[in-house]
């Protein structure tokens, strides 16, 4: 049984799809971020960062193991089921580099659009532009690679998709695209 710490986040989101991918059994923990309980101490001893998703994994051969950051648990899920990411060579790291640039680079400029669009109470022209600017720019990388390749990682569907696809969901009712 995996306990997953969560609230409705499109970093949260992933975690579900590879727990629905991977036939895992999870309960759902919920955390209110907008009342701050991932401040709270019981949570930070899970994650320092004190961020969701986190999972708790109950049947690690170690007695309850916790993992915080979508992309490592992303990993964790995927090296425990032996799916979704090669085993070794190029096509295992061209899933990890699709992985790392949604968590590194599209996940957080959405994240910072996201956050001067809807939540900043002044409307920045230039945080505005800057940030409209990159995710353009970062949706031309994604369009790019998926007109050479059937997925992000390559030619199966990889925990790079599963990273991917609850931002592009949210921008896409956002933006109407």
């Amino acid at each position: 049984m995996i306990d997953l710490y969560a609230s409705t986040t499109p970093n949260v989101l992933k975690i579900i799809i590879m727990l629905e991918e991977t036939e895992f059994p999870y309960s759902v923990k919920p955390v209110n971020v907008w009342k701050g309980e991932q401040f709270a101490d019981d949570f930070v001893q899970l994650n320092p960062n004190s961020k969701v998703p986190v999972i708790v994994d109950l049947d690690h051969a170690d007695g309850p193991y916790a993992v915080f950051e979508s992309a490592a648990i992303l990993l964790y899920l995927a090296e425990k089921a032996d799916r979704f990411l090669p085993a070794s060579g190029r096509d295992r790291y061209d899933v990890i580099q699709w992985l790392v640039f949604q968590a590194a680079n599209f996940g957080p400029i959405q994240g910072q659009f996201n956050h001067f669009e809807s939540y900043s109470g002044q409307r920045n022209d230039y945080a505005h532009s800057r940030y409209l600017t990159e995710l353009k720019r970062q949706y031309g990388v994604l369009e790019a690679r998926l007109g050479r390749a059937p997925f992000l990682g390559g030619a199966e569907y990889s925990i790079a998709d599963m990273a991917t696809f609850p931002w592009v969901l949210v921008q896409s009712r956002r933006l109407g695209g």
